[in-house]
């Protein structure tokens, strides 16, 4: 199977329902705070023999998700069309991501994270070659893995931690010197099961 981007488009036309393989950890989440909206965008780039997908690391200083690796992303404003507009709005301000540059897909099932977001990861088809400009303060480095790794499962990884006297299970993909995991590497679970579904 060749993954390419008429195959990428093909997966997203129909109206198919694929069991998410993980719904995050929300349930985690205090009961008594509010979960806010958020959306990521799931750049998937054509490259001249490849697709590839484009991450940020957040910088070290940052409250949420300090030096995780991420897509980009954030919570919702009342003046965004929706998910898709969420997650073009942000791309621009993180990576400089024009929206024109993009072909939105469609999107993956929600993923509710431990720190109370309700997150709807966007897939879109960006178009090579980029002229990204990070955002300093909240993007320490952009890099990219090819589609064919993370969706292969000898590269996926079920891992636990001991937390507050729990184990607490989460995904994660190594790549390179990379360590992607927790909601990242659960929205990326979630996209090889939609696509290879």
């Amino acid at each position: 199977m060749v993954l390419d981007e008429t195959w990428l488009r093909s997966r997203f036309a129909g109206h198919r329902s694929v069991k998410p393989v993980t719904s995050g950890d929300g349930h985690l989440w205090r009961s008594d705070r509010e979960i806010r909206p958020a959306a990521v965008l799931v750049p998937v780039i054509r490259r001249e023999k490849d697709l590839t997908v484009l991450f940020t690391r957040r910088t070290a200083h940052l409250n949420d998700h300090a030096g995780q690796i991420s897509f980009p992303g954030g919570r919702a404003e009342p003046e965004d069309a929706g998910a898709a507009g969420t997650a073009m709005r942000e791309a621009r301000e993180e990576i400089g991501l024009a929206a024109e540059r993009v072909e939105v897909l469609g999107a993956l099932p929600e993923y509710v994270t431990v720190t109370g977001y309700r997150v709807t990861p966007v897939v879109g088809l960006v178009a090579a070659p980029l002229d990204l400009r990070l955002d300093e303060f909240e993007v320490a480095e952009v890099f990219e893995a090819p589609l064919a790794f993370l969706l292969d499962p000898a590269n996926h990884q079920r891992n636990y931690v001991q937390f507050d006297g729990q184990e607490r299970y989460y995904y994660a993909i190594p790549y390179q010197h990379y360590y992607i995991w927790g909601a990242t590497a659960g929205m990326l679970m979630n996209l090889h099961a939609f696509l290879r579904g």
